[in-house]
């Protein structure tokens, strides 16, 4: 069984500069948990989309339980890789992650739709979907929840980093604009 998790947001701010804050989140206040970024692979098509894949590397701090359960020299890292396609003519990216170390334990899937919202052309639609699984037998549901769970937690974090990162971008502009 794998654990499903679907939301929608609009932010207020317009897509191309939720898209160029996108490459600009980390480091912030909120995504401490992410140590690295790399970029593997980028390229742009023949249609103008632009293509890339990145490494990312988080924290993974496991549940008191589940310490107790899991060998103590268990990685605390997770290596993320995140596929992502932007259309700048139709006014969309999507991005794809998944965990690439401790697929046992758990997996974590997500994809993000940013486009520009139809109604108020100045803010951009967010549509998340997450799929969440794990293949330990006798303890996957509790794996699952938990990391349900988590994900929620972190992809509010997320959206914080992303706001933090367009309020950075404004200020950037401002001080641009002033000078």
């Amino acid at each position: 069984m794998v654990k499903y998790f679907a939301n929608e947001t609009e932010i207020k701010s317009t897509w191309d500069r939720v898209f160029s804050a996108f490459w600009q989140r980390y480091p912030n206040p909120f995504s401490t948990h992410v140590l690295t970024e790399d970029v593997v692979y980028r390229e742009v098509t023949a249609d103008h989309r632009l293509l890339s894949r990145r490494l990312l590397t988080k924290t993974n701090r496991l549940p008191r339980w589940a310490e107790r359960i899991f060998p103590a020299n268990l990685s605390r890292s997770v290596y993320i890789v995140e596929d992502s396609i932007i259309d700048p003519t139709n006014r969309n990216m999507i991005t794809f992650t998944w965990n690439l170390n401790h697929t046992t334990l758990m997996t974590v899937e997500e994809r993000c739709v940013f486009q520009q919202n139809q109604d108020r052309l100045s803010w951009t639609q967010l549509r998340r979907e997450a799929w969440i699984s794990s293949g330990v037998f006798g303890f996957s549901r509790p794996i699952q929840e938990f990391g349900l769970a988590r994900f929620k937690t972190n992809q509010v974090k997320a959206m914080k980093g992303l706001e933090y990162a367009l309020s950075n971008l404004h200020a950037q502009d401002s001080a641009f604009t002033f000078q």
